[in-house]
């Protein structure tokens, strides 16, 4: 099976992304409208795919990614989320003024990178896909770039998750080093063989699953939570709580997976994965919104 039928939703939103900016970048605020419908009908039209190839192909280009039923799960919650959060942004933001057609690009790219982190089973495949949902990010959380709180959302986002993703390229070069390979399997069968005893590989585990941690803001890693949620525009924020967490925790299965030869099914009793559920939800609850 040719590897372009299993990655065709990825291609498909990469391919518009890149024309819908250039689109954009020539006729301006007046593309909005049509960029961002183009965008939802894109996003619903990957999520039609996967139940095509794109759910069965299993490894593509040489084990990078690992299209199967569970990434096809993943990304059919992401897809739709990202629809939704351009559909929201029409009655959210003035128009003529602060609703560009870059809003649906960004979220067109963001969801492309969630869908590589939920199909990788490489280390390297990991970082690419969560650094170009964290740099669109950055973007969406300063997104209304006349306001000092979204401007100091997006400041305190792009650092912290700058820090969050050296320390997790870290864990990733303590892996490579220790175990000579970025695979998943690989990583697991080392783990299995003399993972107790090696501290260099506890020392990348732990590196790792902090950067991921950061990303779904589990406990202690949700320092950035508040102030980024409380300043991004509303429609930001939506997205945010939604499509980017669903691909952390995913992500964080695939790579806590106990058993190195069951990738098709992960358990998703892991490591910290119940963390990542139930514990960043209850400082948000509990603070008090300081602008009144």
């Amino acid at each position: 099976m040719s590897f372009l039928q299993a990655e065709l939703p990825e291609l498909m939103l990469m391919i518009g992304a890149i024309i819908l900016m250039m689109v954009a970048a020539i006729a301006g605020r007046r593309s909005t409208a049509a960029v961002s419908w183009i965008s939802v009908l894109l996003l619903i039209v990957a999520t039609g795919l996967l139940f095509g190839p794109p759910s069965h192909a299993g490894p593509v280009f040489g084990g990078l990614i690992t299209d199967d039923l569970f990434a096809a799960f993943g990304k059919a919650i992401i897809f739709p989320a990202a629809a939704v959060a351009i559909i929201a942004a029409h009655g959210w933001f003035e128009r003529g003024t602060e609703h560009a057609a870059e809003y649906p690009v960004l979220i067109l790219f963001s969801a492309v990178g969630m869908g590589v982190m939920v199909s990788a089973t490489n280390l390297m495949t990991l970082y690419v896909g969560l650094e170009l949902l964290s740099l669109a990010s950055y973007v969406l959380a300063s997104y209304r770039r006349m306001d000092d709180r979204s401007a100091e959302a997006g400041l305190k986002y792009f650092v912290l998750g700058a820090l969050a993703s050296g320390i997790l390229l870290y864990g990733i070069s303590l892996l490579y080093g220790f175990t000579g390979t970025m695979t998943y399997p690989g990583l697991a069968a080392a783990f299995t063989r003399d993972g107790a005893h090696s501290l260099g590989l506890l020392f990348g585990l732990v590196f790792l699953l902090s950067g991921i941690a950061f990303k779904v803001s589990a406990v202690p890693f949700h320092m950035w939570t508040p102030d980024v949620y409380e300043g991004a525009p509303t429609p930001v924020t939506l997205f945010f709580s939604t499509a980017p967490k669903a691909a952390a925790i995913l992500l964080g299965v695939r790579v806590c997976e106990r058993r190195p030869n069951s990738l098709q099914r992960p358990n998703p009793r892991v490591l910290i994965g119940e963390d990542f559920q139930a514990q960043p939800r209850v400082p948000r609850i509990v603070r008090n919104d300081r602008y009144g």
